[in-house]
């Protein structure tokens, strides 16, 4: 690709990744610290900067919080740009048109970022579609996108057409056809809008093949996208003994606590599951593993909490947040079943880990579980995939 060439033919040459939680923890992350590690290893002339919002840690905390949930060692020569303004793009600033908001938000955060640190290269890895004209025309950089998950999507789109509800599609707009018809014709607006910014991309890398069907639409730069699946280390993974002897059947569940990830069908269901199997109820147990981003997310554990109270299953429920690579191999050994919920999830990074550790896969019947990941190999199914 022409950006590899520019890297092999200049000479030092700074690379700017725009990812504002780039301490969150999740496979996001992980994808963000295995190319920075790689492109060090194969370049000496690179010089790495990360655009972050996370100010309440230092550089070195960072670094230190990438080798204990990946165990990805990264050199201190990567230098940190710290943003004040990440509270623009917080979902809970905007209760009404949310991907609008955040879509401007993102836009005085990329000036921030822009301000502040102008690199040669500008990689959004995060899906803030809307900095890249900023980089590109302001700053004169060489954009390069990675999607791991479209901002809106023509799934997404049918949902409210169809009149669906879900998190992202409340029940007084579900339940409405004026409404529904309104938010059809300001998603339609929003695609037309995305479509713009993500073109200002010089290259363009997804997570999926779900994800490549939707950007092609969106995007329609088919010439320049490519499909780079995330960094899957599953070599500890392999190491856990298939064999299990745990008195204790755990279902394990590797998510962070995002609305979009729906732990809370995940709890429902256990609590139908423990219905039909009230004699030996206490041997059955619902781990939820995953990490918290910021205060929404915390309170969305605490609601979570709150849910599995009223529906009296508190003791057979455990929630591990912000766990250790160590810690959670060890939560994968004692694990029968590896489910995730979530619906058109664009790859699924934590899928393919419980896969490794040999737990039987429950997946939502969408995204790329559905395509990449849970389909058969020789013949054989290599998990379930279910849908309600």
């Amino acid at each position: 690709m022409s950006l590899v060439l520019s890297i092999q033919n200049a000479g030092e040459i700074t690379v700017g990744f725009f990812h504002p939680y780039c301490n969150a923890g999740g496979g996001g992350e992980r994808v963000l610290w295995t190319a920075i590690r790689a492109l060090q290893n194969r370049y000496s002339r690179i010089q790495c900067i990360v655009y972050t919002g996370d100010t309440e840690a230092t550089g070195s905390d960072i670094l230190q919080r990438a080798k204990q949930r990946f165990n990805i060692s990264i050199p201190s020569t990567v230098e940190f740009v710290f943003l004040t303004k990440r509270y623009l793009v917080e979902a809970e600033k905007y209760p009404y048109f949310t991907l609008l908001g955040q879509s401007l938000g993102s836009m005085v955060l990329g000036w921030e970022a822009l301000m502040k640190y102008v690199p040669d290269i500008y990689i959004d890895s995060m899906g803030y579609a809307f900095t890249l004209p900023l980089f590109k025309y302001l700053g004169g950089c060489q954009t390069v996108s990675y999607v791991h998950y479209p901002t809106i999507s023509t799934d997404m789109l049918q949902r409210v057409s169809d009149r669906t509800q879900s998190h992202n599609n409340a029940s007084f707009i579900s339940q409405s056809p004026t409404l529904s018809w309104a938010k059809t014709q300001y998603y339609k607006m929003f695609a037309y809008l995305y479509g713009i910014m993500g073109r200002r991309s010089d290259k363009v890398m997804v997570n999926s093949t779900w994800t490549f069907n939707h950007i092609q639409k969106l995007w329609k730069v088919a010439d320049r996208t490519y499909i780079i699946y995330p960094p899957c280390d599953i070599s500890e993974f392999t190491k856990i003994p298939l064999t299990n002897c745990h008195v204790q059947k755990t279902i394990v569940s590797i998510a962070q606590f995002r609305p979009e990830k729906d732990h809370g069908l995940q709890i429902r269901s256990f609590s139908k599951f423990l219905k039909s199997h009230s004699k030996d109820k206490q041997i059955y147990k619902l781990l939820l593993v995953g990490s918290c981003r910021n205060e929404g997310d915390s309170t969305r554990v605490k609601e979570l909490r709150d849910l599995c109270t009223m529906l009296n299953i508190e003791d057979n429920v455990e929630f591990k947040l912000n766990v250790s690579f160590e810690e959670l191999k060890d939560l994968m050994s004692t694990s029968v079943i590896g489910i995730h919920t979530m619906w058109n999830e664009h790859f699924g990074i934590g899928v393919v880990e419980l896969m490794a550790a040999g737990t039987i896969i429950l997946a939502h019947n969408s995204g790329g579980p559905k395509l990449d990941i849970v389909t058969d190999y020789n013949h054989q199914k290599t998990g379930y995939l279910a849908e309600t």
